[in-house]
């Protein structure tokens, strides 16, 4: 029989009723479960003076959960271990999910120790851990129904998580408005679309003491710019962002998501009948994604242009051959790039 060895100790053997070295061992068995035929670890305590297996109390447990946790994986559910990480995760107590969920206040126990949650209550527990803004209006609803501490420390998670999450998503947005784009060189600037490089050549410009008043309008010319000089005098752009045409010039596609993205500086500016986006960035930064390289044309850019106001920046990017033969609302082709007035 093929055993693994996980310990051994010297104790009262129950098996002979002798005191000698016991091994704790892992052996490969086989059973069937709701009439799905599972492979799991069983663990065993091991008589070498009788050369026999056998349980405690706590393997038999043990080896119950190995079973049903074998037979959940078979049937694509949630495992015990993973229920309990459902509910780290969160931080949140087995009778509170269930007040959460409106499940039976020992459903959860159940659950991550000796039974087998159904495919609805899978579908649930499984939507929780993927879904941090539902748990949030759950934990809404039954706020009443929980302690103060006990709902502040599970909102404290949940609102972390969320936000963690939230920036995920954001990127999948921007990430799917790119697909379309995808392998077009002239399009995207000979360089695949990377979000850490956006969110630091945002975070380079708004650190930069040359540049006055970074509102948005300025911000994206300048990211423009940067990639354009990037792809001229390297062959590929930094951000792999690709650009329209639009009335203030120069525009990357999916602009209002990615002032959203986590770390990026961006400040809401009330300016009476309407809101700005001011960008600034004043305590001391790191820039990891970016390279020396990057950061030397990022210094051009910022040091041509840096000082206009918004309304000569526009001026300025109209009389750019890219713009000039760029077709409203269009795509504006990197293949503009030699002819760049910086």
């Amino acid at each position: 029989m093929d055993m693994r060895i996980m310990k051994s100790e010297k104790r009262l053997c129950t098996c002979c009723m002798e005191e000698h070295e016991v091994k704790t061992v892992l052996v490969n068995a086989q059973a069937v479960f709701k009439n799905v035929m599972v492979s799991y670890d069983a663990a065993y305590a091991y008589c070498d003076a009788a050369e026999e297996l056998y349980m405690d109390e706590q393997q038999m447990q043990e080896n119950d959960v190995r079973l049903k946790d074998a037979y959940r994986k078979a049937e694509g559910l949630l495992t015990s271990g993973e229920i309990s990480g459902i509910r780290a995760r969160y931080g949140i107590s087995q009778s509170d999910l269930c007040i959460l969920l409106g499940w039976g206040g020992k459903t959860i126990t159940r659950y991550e120790s000796h039974q087998v949650q159904d495919k609805a209550h899978d579908t649930i527990l499984k939507k929780i851990d993927q879904d941090p803004e539902w748990f949030l209006s759950l934990l809404n609803d039954a706020r009443e129904n929980l302690s103060v501490g006990s709902y502040q420390k599970y909102l404290n998670a949940a609102t972390t998580l969320y936000e963690k999450d939230q920036d995920s998503y954001l990127r999948k947005a921007i990430e799917a408005g790119y697909a379309r784009f995808h392998g077009n060189q002239m399009f995207h600037g000979n360089a695949e679309l990377s979000l850490d490089k956006v969110v630091d050549v945002i975070r380079y410009f708004a650190a930069s003491t040359q540049i006055t008043s970074l509102y948005k309008v300025k911000l994206m010319k300048l990211m423009w710019y940067a990639d354009a000089l990037s792809y001229k005098n390297r062959g590929f752009s930094i951000t792999g962002l690709i650009y329209q045409a639009l009335p203030m010039g120069a525009v990357p596609v999916g602009h209002n998501f990615i002032i959203d993205l986590k770390d990026v500086p961006c400040e809401e500016v009330d300016m009476g009948e309407t809101n700005a986006y001011h960008f600034c960035l004043k305590e001391a930064v790191s820039f990891s994604s970016l390279s020396d390289a990057d950061k030397d044309i990022l210094d051009i850019v910022i040091e041509k242009l840096g000082r206009m106001t918004k309304n000569e920046i526009i001026s300025f990017m109209h009389k750019e051959l890219a713009y000039v033969e760029t077709a409203p609302r269009d795509v504006i082709q990197f293949k503009y790039a030699d002819s760049l007035q910086i």
